[in-house]
């Protein structure tokens, strides 16, 4: 048997989780640059407040029922996913992260009539240990499991946030009571599709021949979708992959930024986290992208994503030194940019990934041009330890006005000691 474990409204139960005179209240999290609501509780839900909505749409009622607001805070997030995981891990032989506030646990050792008191352990455990409410679903595969998390979280009173479904009779009711475009696997475009063939349950696409699923969605994929929905595995347990093979950093703007200083500042910066990441994971990157994203000019379609321009360059020498991919980074800058053009976001990709212990030493350099890498985990180290970029190349920028705003962003209790919170 798989289950997956899911957070529920992950976003607003970190903030909670230091914010104990916020339980059973309305919350909600917004996006990057307070943009769009990304997360709600349950009470924020029923009282109409809607999911991927922008905050100035829901301002009014956010206002008028009083419900607390959040600019992301992606440290406090972060931090609170791995204690999770953590968790899970300890309790668990094999837990593969799906995403930030979900992961797959292989049950198949745990004998079916121990499920319930089992997944109820794990469920109240990691409750107790990490102060995130979770839900669990639980079937004979992975499809099937994220349709029975999907009916627990539905009627969370009634299940007590778990649902297992151990046998066929089980199975058949639950697919019967699910459209199709409810299914974990099923597109918007694919369930349109289905509709229109009159295929509107989940129990009625499970009975579909393999052949057809082959001819109409996607050839293995529908195929693998038909047999995980009849209980037969077709979704591995993966293992977790231990080193990224790219590394990108990407991010909006506070405001449109039209300097090309600015936009330099800002790719300096990205550079110079990407890097810490890939020095994280002793790695060398023989490949640098950056894109930009521009503006539209129309204020009629401000939600409509702007046109994406993008570069990219080979080094010489896969290299992790902030300094020699910064520079290459800059340049390409300067190529992609437009005088007059306003832009609203920024990114970079570190590609081409090697073991850093496999780059050779130049004998044509002076030793210490060799030996970088020394520096690089001595700033490495003092920003881990004091935080906020205490040491910094200066193509980074000191005011940085173009960061994203964050203007309702609660403490990093969880990484920052100035953040602590204190017990009266």
């Amino acid at each position: 048997m798989n289950a997956i474990v899911d957070c529920n409204s992950f976003y607003c139960s970190c903030e909670r989780l230091f914010r104990p005179d916020l339980r059973d209240k309305p919350v909600v999290v917004l996006s990057n640059n307070d943009g769009c609501i990304i997360s709600r509780s349950d009470e924020a839900r029923k009282l109409g407040v809607g999911m991927g909505i922008p905050y100035f749409q829901a301002r009014q009622i956010i206002e008028k029922q009083g419900i607390s607001v959040f600019s992301s805070n992606y440290h406090l997030y972060g931090d609170m996913s791995w204690r999770v995981m953590e968790t899970l891990r300890s309790l668990c032989q094999h837990v593969e992260v799906y995403s930030i506030d979900e992961a797959f646990l292989d049950l198949s050792e745990v004998p079916l009539h121990q499920l319930p008191d089992h997944v109820r352990e794990i469920k109240d455990k990691v409750e107790q240990w990490t102060g995130i409410s979770v839900s669990i679903g639980v079937a004979a595969t992975k499809t099937l499991a994220k349709l029975a998390n999907r009916l627990a979280k539905k009627n969370k009173k009634a299940s007590g946030c778990i649902s297992i479904l151990a046998t066929e009779e089980e199975r058949r009711i639950a697919l019967q009571r699910t459209r199709v475009d409810e299914l974990w696997g099923v597109g918007r475009s694919y369930a349109l599709k289905l509709i229109d063939w009159g295929i509107t349950s989940g129990w009625e696409l499970s009975q579909m021949p393999e052949e057809w699923a082959h001819s109409n969605m996607g050839g293995v994929v529908g195929v693998r979708l038909i047999r995980e929905l009849r209980g037969l595995p077709a979704r591995v347990m993966e293992e977790e992959l231990v080193n990224k093979k790219m590394i990108a950093t990407t991010r909006m703007f506070g405001r449109p930024v039209s300097q090309l200083h600015e936009l330099k500042e800002a790719v300096a910066t990205y550079i110079s986290r990407a890097a810490e990441k890939l020095r994280r994971q002793q790695s060398a990157a023989r490949t640098i992208s950056v894109f930009l994203v521009a503006k539209e000019q129309d204020h009629m379609v401000n939600f409509r994503r702007g046109a994406t321009i993008s570069s990219f360059v080979n080094l010489d020498a896969a290299t992790p030194n902030t300094h020699e991919l910064i520079k290459p980074a800059l340049e390409l800058v300067e190529q992609l940019y437009e005088k007059g053009k306003s832009y609203k976001k920024a990114g970079v990709m570190l590609s081409g990934l090697v073991p850093d212990a496999s780059v050779q030493g130049n004998l044509f350099v002076p030793q210490a041009q060799n030996q970088r890498r020394f520096l690089m985990n001595t700033i490495d180290n003092i920003n881990f330890s004091m935080r906020d970029d205490s040491v910094k190349f200066g193509s980074s920028g000191m005011n940085k006005d173009w960061k994203m705003r964050q203007e309702l962003r609660s403490g990093r209790y969880s990484t920052r000691w100035e953040d602590l919170r204190t017990v009266k």
